[in-house]
């Protein structure tokens, strides 16, 4: 990066003028962001010729955005967003600095700003599930529930969602928080059945540009995705990573087998546990907060996808599966999953554990591969469980509509209730370049029947805005459509006040609470 790349990358970003508030705890110091529509007055006229004017309650609504939805927040890129939840680790005596080595001159590309790296202390436990079996509510459990009401109280309506019912859902394993200990910029947020319905968004930094990586993640959260995942495959994406997450929001994941991979040359026979293990730790120590891992796939399973009409959609299970068929040996993710757990509760990352038989046709939806891979997944997450780690499984990529139901409960009961995430819920094989459409009416059923995460498979960006945009707008429309569906507390109140601007004919209204004006 030369010295006029970075002035431009340390330059103040603009932020859009929003209307950002800010709502306190009352048991921890914490200050929870949330958008505000401001509506107009209702004004009607008597039959003596007289008018009367009635004003709106503002229509409160989640926010992702951060501090870019905030007109008075002042943001460069090469120091990074404020680091919210630092201040909190002030009060913990679980955890401890790591001593890195003397800082070496900076290399191209590296994040300007060298960040002190935390982990637990020896013998300690600092996962969020912890504290909750612990029955301690922690500062993101008190803002993930003032967050989830969006002030519905105000309104006179009631909801469960407090601190403590977020303490038991995450202590049962039906939610997680994830969010490192060493990504203190994200915004607490909670996946799970009894919470809203969140959206993820693929992306890949490798360029060599770091203001584009953060402009495309900052266009993501400003849109209203959820969380992110990294899906870059090379391991010089290493200092691009760091960008992103120092800028980030939401939370950030990654597939760690990718970089091990291009560690290893790209060549799937070279991977090793070793090399897999230090790749983890370096994404774990870097900020990452949620991984994952492709470790319910077994040796045993390959001999079932023989009678598919297509094989694997999932690149890292094709890397799994070329490694076992070459060494004739069981997964490695598989044999070292304890050790796996172990650096995982270190940092507090969350488990995604995902499905690397998932179908890629809907012809072979719901077939023996996918299934046994399932049922392995039971078997891991009572593991993950042990060592408190956070954890989320991963279902089918193709499923037709009259399927979804059956599948999901089915999904649910054999992992033990853990939140249920899908990678691009297709309904149809012949959607094309539309395939965001199926993938949005998909998710909009199988998150009404009880999945906590949803994204488009496709949704990857190739530097067209307009192609990520309606990608995560669609599937906003179908996380929204299923909360409304579940009867989410709160859920109805936009739809009610768009509908009675509508009445009313305050076209400003209409306008502000439309999703693709605010999340736009």
């Amino acid at each position: 990066m030369n010295r006029e790349e970075e002035e431009d990358n340390n330059s103040e970003e603009e932020t859009p003028v929003r209307d950002k508030i800010y709502i306190p705890g009352t048991i921890n110091n914490i200050r929870v962001g949330m958008r505000q529509i401001v509506l107009s007055n209702t004004e009607t006229v008597r039959p003596d010729g007289s008018r009367s004017i009635k004003s709106n309650r503002p229509v409160t609504v989640y926010d992702t955005a951060g501090p870019y939805a905030d007109s008075q927040a002042v943001h460069a890129i090469g120091k990074g967003i404020d680091r919210i939840r630092e201040e909190w680790y002030g009060r913990r005596k679980d955890i401890t600095r790591l001593e890195l080595p003397p800082g070496e001159p900076r290399e191209k590309n590296a994040f300007p700003v060298q960040q002190p790296v935390f982990k637990a202390r020896e013998g300690k436990q600092i996962t969020q599930m912890y504290y909750a079996k612990r029955r301690i509510i922690t500062p993101e459990m008190e803002y993930v529930a003032i967050r989830e009401n969006q002030q519905v109280e105000g309104m006179g309506l009631k909801s469960c969602i407090t601190p403590d019912f977020v303490r038991k859902e995450i202590a049962a394993g039906r939610a997680i928080m994830p969010q490192n200990i060493n990504h203190p910029e994200v915004e607490p947020m909670i996946i799970g059945r009894r919470f809203l319905v969140k959206v993820n968004t693929n992306i890949n930094p490798c360029t060599p540009n770091a203001k584009e990586v953060v402009k495309t993640m900052i266009r993501s959260c400003q849109w209203g995705t959820d969380t992110l995942i990294d899906l870059s495959s090379r391991n010089d994406c290493l200092h691009m990573r760091e960008w992103l997450i120092r800028n980030c929001p939401v939370p950030v994941g990654t597939s760690p087998l990718y970089q091990a991979l291009a560690k290893a040359g790209d060549k799937p026979e070279d991977l090793s546990w070793e090399l897999f293990r230090d790749t983890l730790v370096e994404q774990a120590r870097q900020g990452v907060d949620f991984v994952a891992i492709h470790a319910a796939m077994r040796k045993e399973h390959l001999l079932l996808t023989n009678n598919r009409l297509v094989n694997m959609v999932s690149r890292s299970g094709i890397i799994l599966s070329e490694w076992m068929d070459t060494h004739r040996q069981e997964n490695f993710l598989y044999t070292h999953f304890d050790e796996i757990c172990e650096i995982l509760k270190t940092y507090d990352v969350s488990l995604f554990l995902s499905s690397g038989l998932r179908p890629d046709t809907i012809y072979d939806a719901n077939d023996h591969a996918h299934l046994a891979e399932l049922t392995e997944m039971r078997h891991l997450i009572e593991i993950a469980w042990k060592q408190c780690v956070q954890t989320i499984a991963e279902g089918p990529g193709h499923l037709p509509l009259h399927k979804i139901e059956a599948y999901t409960k089915e999904h649910l009961y054999i992992c033990k209730g853990v939140p249920f995430f899908t990678m691009g819920m297709t309904i149809t094989d012949i959607a094309g370049i539309y395939g965001y459409i199926a993938s949005a009416v998909g998710s909009a059923q199988i998150a009404w029947h009880g999945a906590s995460l949803i994204s488009n498979e496709n949704m990857m960006p190739t530097g067209n805005r307009e192609e990520l945009r309606a990608g995560i707008i669609a599937h906003k429309i179908a996380a929204h459509a299923a909360d409304l569906a579940k009867g989410h507390p709160g859920a109805q109140v936009r739809d009610n006040a768009l509908c009675k601007a509508r009445r009313e004919g305050r076209l400003n209204d209409i306008r502000r609470l439309t999703i693709d004006f605010l999340d736009c």
